[in-house]
């Protein structure tokens, strides 16, 4: 496989995994706003603009951060790459590129992803930006599902490597921003706005019912935690997204021979992960674990990139 293709599929994994998130925490924004027994306003778009790492392009703009305005500049705002149209644009822009090597179904939810948002000069009221990023959602999943039933071959192989290197990286983020940054001052461990806030962040990655299912206590940070960091049976867990990246590197391996740093860092980050323990992440500082694993993300995607040669 061409160098340029390879990356046109790693990076079109990302962008569509990148979308679907952005629409995930849009909606579940919106939710803790409308249902939330004490409304979070300000606070609550704000750190889902600080999640996206788009904060200071918001502030730049020099809007007041209300529903309005962020859900407008995280969906249809094209003048920076973290809004849901802008990551749909490059995924569209790299599955052009490359439209022979995906199935008809992967091409046609990719398009109509991109489609929902073009001749939109805004998302409307709540109701139509819910059903708006709703129907983007279904659309990202569609191509998650086409992706799933191509032939498991380099061009499956790269998409789902680029999406799970970005589904880590998301995870991750709004993890941290969560324990380090969003409770406000004056607010209780365990009160009404520290709950409505994990119950957003098991939203942002349908995980409400996996969380119920595993653990009987009630809504506490521990847990939260170690399904979304050590439980390999949720899919967008640190863990899971980890064994699914080394996966196919081994199998991009075993057909090309291409074999070395990504390999290494991948594997060595994956037996980490499984010998961990959520209370010594905790007791050692879930910000600078955190912090340590995004770093190690971003070597990762690097050490992809030299070793099939996107650079």
């Amino acid at each position: 496989m061409l160098s340029r293709t390879a990356s046109c599929l790693y990076w079109l994994g990302r962008y569509v995994e990148r979308a679907e998130f952005t629409a995930r925490l849009v909606e579940a924004t919106l939710r803790l706003d409308a249902l939330s027994t004490r409304p979070s306003g300000e606070q609550a778009w704000l750190s889902a603009l600080t999640v996206l790492g788009v904060e200071a392009d918001y502030l730049t703009t020099g809007q007041a951060v209300t529903q309005e305005a962020a859900t407008h500049f995280l969906t249809l705002d094209t003048s920076h790459p973290g809004s849901v149209v802008s990551c749909l644009d490059r995924a569209r822009d790299n599955a052009k590129a490359v439209r022979t090597a995906l199935s008809r179904e992967a091409w046609s939810s990719i398009n109509r992803a991109w489609l929902l948002f073009q001749g939109r000069a805004a998302p409307g009221d709540t109701q139509d930006t819910l059903e708006l990023v709703q129907q983007a959602e279904n659309e990202t999943r569609g191509f998650d599902g086409a992706v799933g039933r191509m032939l498991h071959n380099p061009s499956s192989w790269f998409l789902k490597l680029g999406e799970s290197v970005e589904r880590a990286d998301s995870t991750a983020r709004l993890l941290d921003v969560k324990y380090h940054l969003l409770l406000p001052e004056g607010e209780t461990v365990g009160g009404v706005v520290d709950r409505d806030q994990w119950q957003t962040i098991l939203h942002t990655v349908s995980a409400v019912n996996a969380y119920r299912w595993l653990y009987r206590d009630g809504l506490q940070a521990a847990p939260v935690i170690e399904l979304l960091v050590l439980r390999r049976e949720m899919p967008r867990s640190l863990v899971a997204s980890c064994e699914e990246i080394v996966a196919m590197l081994g199998e991009l391996g075993t057909v090309s021979g291409a074999q070395g740093e990504a390999d290494r860092l991948a594997r060595r980050r994956l037996a980490a992960l499984r010998e961990a323990r959520v209370s010594s992440i905790i007791a050692g500082g879930l910000h600078e674990y955190l912090t340590a694993f995004l770093h190690d993300n971003a070597a990762l995607d690097l050490a992809i990139a030299r070793q099939f040669r996107f650079l």
